[in-house]
């Protein structure tokens, strides 16, 4: 079955900028009826809202202020969402920041504002709201959660972690009740406001881990995709990705799928005593 974008109702979570923002722009374009960005920065999210409206009409999008770490100012996104649009078909998990020196904070918003997203999308709106046989919830990952990064061991953490909840999520058990379909997606480096992001390490200790600058990964053309790329990519994994499964975004190839090998495989790798 294909999802059919056209006529339905999307929430973007750090849908004031970057990926969030190229997001509502590209499911706009492909028939989208309406957006709600979600994001803390009010500055630009306003702003946002007026440059969507200027191209797609004034009745396709809305602003919410929110933070997504707190359970009570999401919840108040979604009522918004569906108080406006009347549905909700879609939701998006963006929001998250790159920064170990703020760790408990990061680890609030890039993982707990997820979780928040997929229990309100799943047990109430976009269960409840949706207009045709499914909805979808897309949770944002990284390349880092694939691999880890010992320079940003809590970012990899919360990005490793957010593949874990969308795989147990995206089981046929919760489909089956809810009929919410959802994925995960896992892009690499994209040219957006959060590689302009400094002294992002826990300490200057970790700083030495980081063997590729990221002023080398923004100017490396080969490594580095645009946000629009990222975008048109996400269109063809809401229509036709299994539920439960997970995509890698990278270096503006099409998107792939990843998959985590049976535990069984590793059998053979017993430890041994090297006295």
């Amino acid at each position: 079955m294909v999802f059919k974008i056209e006529g339905k109702v999307a929430l973007i979570t750090g849908g004031a900028s970057g990926l969030g923002l190229s997001h509502a722009r590209e499911l706009l374009r492909n028939g989208l009826k309406g957006v709600t960005l979600a994001d803390i920065d009010v500055k630009n999210g306003e702003q946002a809202q007026k440059e969507i409206s200027a191209e797609f009409g004034n009745n396709k999008v809305i602003f919410v202020e929110t933070d997504v770490s707190h359970k009570d100012q999401f919840e108040d996104a979604f009522e918004k969402t569906v108080e406006y649009f009347g549905n909700l078909d879609i939701l998006i998990n963006n929001a998250g920041i790159f920064n170990d020196s703020i760790w408990e904070r990061e680890v609030s918003i890039n993982l707990n504002g997820t979780i928040h997203g997929t229990f309100l999308g799943m047990e109430k709106y976009l269960k409840n709201y949706k207009q045709g046989e499914e909805a979808v919830i897309v949770n944002t990952s990284s390349i880092a959660g694939l691999r880890g990064n010992n320079a940003f061991p809590v970012y990899a953490g919360t990005k490793f972690a957010i593949m874990g909840t969308t795989s147990s999520w995206g089981n046929s058990y919760h489909y089956e009740r809810t009929r919410v379909r959802v994925v995960s997606i896992c892009p690499g480096v994209t040219a957006t406001s959060i590689l302009e992001t400094r002294n992002c390490a826990y300490s200057k200790d970790y700083v030495g881990a980081w063997t590729y600058s990221i002023d080398d990964a923004i100017e490396d053309k080969n490594l580095c995709q645009t946000a629009e790329v990222v975008s048109k990519e996400l269109v063809r994994i809401l229509k036709y990705a299994k539920n439960g499964t997970v995509w890698v975004l990278e270096q503006s190839k099409p998107a792939y799928e990843f998959k985590m090998p049976l535990k069984e495989s590793f059998l053979g790798n017993v430890l041994e005593d090297t006295d």
